[in-house]
């Protein structure tokens, strides 16, 4: 565990909020999801390996509820020679992303891998975005009570900031970009919702998080 994750571990503990009811449920569809999916999911695995070779899964350590730390799952959208120590966020027209990597994120199927995620318990289905280790640090300050949730694939930030890689400006620092306007703005959407959620407006953003995969992209912001 990385020093800023212990840190924010110590402060705060999670929420169990989350229930036995919405864990139930989680499996279900998690369950439900790898079996239907398999073909897709072993389908993408083979284009991986044929397009660039092994490994066809990005395994990233992120933030998880109370501050742990967890390893994530993801088909790897950029090149394998890509290191690990780039710039830890997603832009459009990203270079490193491989043809078939692009067709992924388009289509968000490079996130089908955190179903085992969901079914360990590291995540739920609906629940705040997991942020990398790198951005720990954006969570002090105020948006600490964000880790008392369980990570989630779907939610409202997720569903509202679905083409998040078309909002960075041109001649803007990323990385800046996304600690003062994008996560702040993220931070602020999930901690007025889960404070009051229930398994009926989880079940609603799940629906909204599912058409919201399949609305076109912007053009990126100053384009």
């Amino acid at each position: 565990m990385n020093a800023p994750d212990l840190s924010l571990h110590r402060h705060f503990a999670p929420n169990p909020a989350h229930g036995l009811a919405r864990r139930a449920i989680d499996l279900a569809l998690a369950m439900t999801a790898v079996v239907v999916l398999a073909p897709l999911m072993l389908l993408i695995a083979v284009a991986l390996m044929l397009e660039s070779g092994w490994p066809v899964l990005f395994v990233q350590t992120r933030l998880g509820t109370g501050g742990r730390s967890f390893r994530m799952y993801k088909f790897r959208k950029f090149a394998v020679r890509c290191s690990t120590h780039g710039l830890p966020l997603t832009v459009a027209g990203d270079s490193r992303m491989t043809p078939i990597g692009r067709l992924l994120a388009a289509a968000k199927f490079d996130e089908l891998p955190q179903l085992w995620n969901v079914l360990k318990g590291e995540m739920a289905i609906v629940g705040p975005r997991p942020e990398s280790l790198a951005f720990a640090d954006c969570f002090l300050g105020g948006f600490e009570p964000l880790l008392q949730y369980k990570p989630g694939l779907l939610g409202p930030s997720q569903t509202l900031f679905r083409h998040e890689a078309c909002l960075y400006p041109q001649c803007v620092d990323p990385l800046r970009f996304y600690r003062e306007i994008l996560f702040p703005a993220k931070a602020r959407i999930d901690l007025s919702y889960y404070p009051k959620r229930t398994i009926g407006s989880d079940i609603a953003w799940m629906m909204r998080g599912f058409l919201a995969i399949l609305r076109p992209a912007r053009p990126p912001v100053g384009v």
